[in-house]
């Protein structure tokens, strides 16, 4: 199954490239380039069987799977627009909310479920009180990309999710410090918060490992 589910990443990896080059420049003829491509399929090839993995054949493996591949369109966008699209960040937490809300319903996870609401809450209340006492280091997509995160690594465990903002902030810390000391950035230059926050994600889901039914 594994195998299917890497070729199936492969394949749509191309895709998600040019929805992100689009949504990047705004701009439906947008193009990625070749290395762009490459990265994304190779990604997406280890993401979705990763996201499977983690869950196995269950509604809330909807969540991580559509979850991923989001991810790889806003890291992408970030980097090279510095905004998180609400285009992509509605639509992943309306298909998370009910796959975990359906995982809920048929297997009894309603703790876990409940666990995950309040996580988002919280994630999402502390990053919006962030960016209102300073707005030039997190942004509002930031804010609701942190609230998404809450809901999945919440929803997998408390422990899960402060390791992924945690690892999320480290990575963020280390590029900036990297930059400065190379003058490829200022102390006041914008650097995007998102891929970071999405790798810390998927490096806290990578080590809590799979999920076991109920």
């Amino acid at each position: 199954m594994y195998p299917l589910l890497a070729l199936l990443g492969l394949v749509s990896g191309p895709w998600l490239a040019r929805v992100a080059a689009r949504l990047a420049v705004r701009d439906r003829g947008g193009r990625p380039s070749l290395v762009a491509v490459v990265l994304t399929a190779v990604l997406s090839a280890v993401l979705l069987p990763g996201a499977v993995a983690l869950t196995g054949p269950r509604p809330a493996t909807a969540a991580l799977v559509w979850l991923a591949g989001a991810a790889l369109v806003l890291g992408a966008v970030d980097l090279a627009g510095h905004r998180l699209p609400d285009v992509v960040t509605y639509p992943a937490c309306a298909v998370c909310g009910t796959a975990l809300v359906a995982d809920a319903a048929l297997l009894g996870t309603w703790p876990a479920l409940l666990r995950g609401v309040l996580a988002a809450a919280a994630a999402f209340g502390l990053a919006a009180l962030g960016a209102a006492v300073s707005p030039e280091g997190l942004g509002f997509g930031d804010v609701k990309l942190l609230g998404l995160l809450g809901l999945v690594l919440g929803w997998v465990g408390w422990g899960v999710l402060l390791a992924g903002v945690f690892v999320g902030l480290l990575c963020g810390a280390l590029v900036s410090l990297l930059l400065l000391a190379t003058r490829r950035a200022g102390w006041r230059t914008a650097l995007p918060f998102g891929p970071p926050l999405l790798l810390g994600a998927a490096v806290a889901l990578a080590v809590a490992g799979p999920v076991p039914l109920p």
